[in-house]
């Protein structure tokens, strides 16, 4: 029988140095395509955004969850979106700041119900080393990162710019708007009301706040015309309020002599457009304001520098006569659940 030659001592040493030729060469490759971003890190090594919004079921919030989604698959990062069962709740989006900190969140994009209480929260979690983005809706904290959101104040005058051109004689004015301390809120009435005051044509302005609810918005549309009949115009100026004053005006039968002018867009509230309880809707960009905030978390979790402190996304009007362009279609029925 012919004997090996390297002998079973000699095979031990080869193959103990193949191994090690082996082990070297796989670590080099995971070694060079972790460098040059072309491998995921695991699950556990992957940073963690926490996404915090005013609601979970509206169809503005669900686009804005949807675009905070994909930013997340496409920077490889982990990310919770979570939202108060109620846009008046301030205190859970609070308790959910804290929560995020202490659940090892290394940035939150976080959109305010109140400007001021829900400060201090999102103060504490600066102080502990978490930076914020706020998006949509602003709070009282001069230190957050990145503000990502519509200039509320040009919306609220875009709005009030077209209701001017679609009714040439006087107008008297009903705002339905929400909760009185959440900042974008204001804003738009600000708006609206400067550039309808302008004209020199309004005869009144009434207002009335409403738990940022369908039903009480509708409540409040009712109580509005009630008190006022001669109410003419309307600035409903979120997507609850649109679709609580849409419902009032289509069950008054007013469609043909009240205007309302909304804010934000779903399937039903795109309907009362195209059958005239709506006049006009002033769409943002949910989806922009989602993807955008934790495409700037990751920038700020990896020491990049940021495009702005201040993002303006865009709005546009959709009426019934450009509602079926290409581009507005695309607009309206965007999001995915």
């Amino acid at each position: 029988m012919r004997r090996n030659k390297f002998g079973s001592h000699g095979l031990l040493i080869i193959s103990a140095f193949m191994f090690i030729l082996v082990a070297v060469a796989v670590f080099g490759i995971f070694f060079r395509m972790n460098n040059t971003g072309s491998i995921f890190k695991t699950k556990d090594t992957r940073s963690y955004v926490a996404v915090i919004g005013k609601s979970s079921e509206s169809a503005f919030w669900l686009s804005v969850s949807s675009g905070a989604r994909a930013a997340a698959a496409e920077y490889n990062l982990d990310m919770t979106f979570e939202a108060p069962d109620s846009e008046e709740d301030y205190e859970a989006q609070n308790e959910m700041i804290r929560n995020a900190v202490a659940n090892g969140a290394e940035a939150i994009v976080f959109s305010a119900i109140d400007y001021s209480a829900n400060a201090k929260a999102i103060r504490e979690a600066i102080d502990a080393g978490v930076p914020v983005i706020v998006i949509d809706s602003d709070v009282a904290c001069s230190d957050v990162s990145c503000r990502i959101m519509t200039d509320n104040y040009l919306a609220g005058r875009m709005a009030g710019v077209q209701a001017l051109i679609n009714n040439p004689g006087e107008l008297t004015v009903g705002v339905v708007n929400y909760d009185i301390n959440s900042a974008n809120g204001q804003q738009r009435e600000q708006g609206f009301c400067d550039a309808v005051s302008e004209s020199g044509r309004v005869t009144d302005i009434y207002t009335v706040n409403c738990v940022s609810t369908q039903d009480s918005a509708y409540e409040g549309t009712m109580e509005l015309l009630r008190d006022h009949p001669d109410i003419n115009t309307i600035a409903a100026l979120n997507e609850l309020m649109s679709l609580g004053s849409g419902y009032a005006i289509r069950d008054l039968g007013l469609a043909d002599s009240v205007d309302i002018y909304a804010f934000d867009s779903n399937v039903i509230s795109v309907g009362m457009l195209e059958t005239g309880e709506i006049q006009g809707l002033v769409v943002q960009n949910p989806y922009a304001m989602g993807y955008l905030g934790v495409e700037n978390a990751y920038r700020l979790i990896n020491g990049l520098p940021l495009p702005s402190e201040q993002i303006d996304t865009t709005t546009t009007y959709v009426s019934a006569s450009n509602m079926y362009d290409v581009d507005i279609q695309r607009m309206i029925f965007k999001f995915e659940e």
